[in-house]
């Protein structure tokens, strides 16, 4: 891997979702991994994700080894998928999220760098030795083309960050400023970082919110996303004996004291409460959100439920992205393990894929 030198006098740019994309990367599951019992669900699930970005754009899917990189194309096939706009690498994973184990990608100077942090199982509450390895893995194997890689000693995952592409991030601080993640870095070295490295102007700290099952200390895309630099669809719960209410309540009242990049107040919209679920695995409460959307080319894919409250949530979408198709996507076999569809993607823009 080359060793590249960011320069501080030029600007970094990470930009956000809803810019042109080049592809999307998924981690396939095996039978190593906690899926083993249900894998059969979450192919099904992760060959619909497959089918929609592929109509769209490229997918780069991580596999155990070369008997699972066949059958994953079997199931593709089988499934519909555009095969030609679908490249499978073996990189072995302990688990599917590679929203935190995977590359974010900055733009420099007209150029894409991947910037690699370190992913440590979320505060080392998982093992992820494999998870860490994946992104440099795919980079020797050429699967970026010829994209630059930048390693970086810094704990951050993909999940915990959303920007607006004019130099906002907003964040949870209960995840950021984890001391199971960065315990030698005060709050304002993490903050000099992502200015750096991002080309981050202003953080927006949530200091509220929460979902109960949620193992990342609080990832922002569970609980409140961009979806343009002026407006944030965040998770409201309207139901008053619900152990969430109190704390994303005190979310909303804080979403609302938000500028954004021109100082204007954002335009908050509120998506529907879904009804309790429980993990089959050891009977805690799911935390289950449709702030966990993917923006793609020309679309949105959205997680549903088999719940009341799906058909709102896709509305309330549908008017924020007037000129993207909505299309839902089926998630209760994803969120038996706690994460749901925005976790197990990650959108690669203009440039890194040839």
């Amino acid at each position: 891997m080359q060793e590249i030198v960011l320069e501080t006098n030029h600007p970094y740019h990470l930009p956000p979702e809803w810019a042109k994309q080049s592809g999307v990367m998924l981690t396939w599951p095996h039978r190593e991994t906690i899926w083993a019992e249900t894998l059969e669900d979450i192919d099904h699930v992760l060959v619909a994700v497959a089918k929609q970005i592929t109509c769209r754009e490229k997918l780069v899917i991580s596999c155990f080894d070369q008997s699972h990189l066949q059958h994953i194309n079997t199931l593709l096939k089988s499934g519909g998928v555009a095969v030609n706009n679908v490249a499978m690498y073996v990189a072995p994973c302990n688990d599917i999220w590679v929203r935190d184990h995977g590359p974010l990608s900055i733009l420099h100077q007209h150029k894409t760098i991947l910037l690699d942090f370190i992913f440590n199982g979320w505060g080392n509450k998982y093992p992820c030795a494999n998870d860490n390895e994946i992104t440099r893995s795919l980079h020797a194997q050429h699967a970026f083309g010829s994209t630059h890689l930048k390693s970086v000693e810094m704990v951050l995952e993909g999940g915990a960050i959303e920007v607006d592409g004019k130099g906002t991030l907003l964040t949870t601080s209960r995840c950021l400023l984890a001391k199971t993640r960065n315990p030698s870095m005060a709050k304002s070295e993490i903050i000099q970082q992502l200015q750096q490295l991002l080309g981050i102007k202003k953080i927006l700290w949530l200091n509220h919110g929460y979902l109960a099952g949620d193992d990342t200390d609080g990832h922002i895309d569970t609980l409140a996303r961009f979806t343009d630099p002026h407006t944030i669809c965040y998770t409201r719960c309207t139901d008053k004996k619900d152990e969430h209410y109190t704390a994303l309540c005190a979310m909303e009242n804080e979403l609302h004291t938000f500028t954004d990049y021109q100082n204007n107040p954002y335009q908050c919209v509120p998506l529907p409460w879904p009804q309790a679920r429980y993990a089959n695995d050891d009977g805690r409460r799911l935390p289950l959100t449709y702030a966990n959307f993917l923006i793609i080319n020309d679309a949105v894919l959205v997680p549903t439920y088999d719940d009341p409250a799906d058909t709102e949530a896709l509305n309330i979408l549908a008017a924020c992205f007037k000129e993207r198709e909505i299309i839902g996507i089926n998630c209760l076999p994803v969120i038996q393990w706690y994460g749901s569809l925005h976790c197990m993607t990650m959108q690669l823009p203009l440039g890194v894929l040839s």
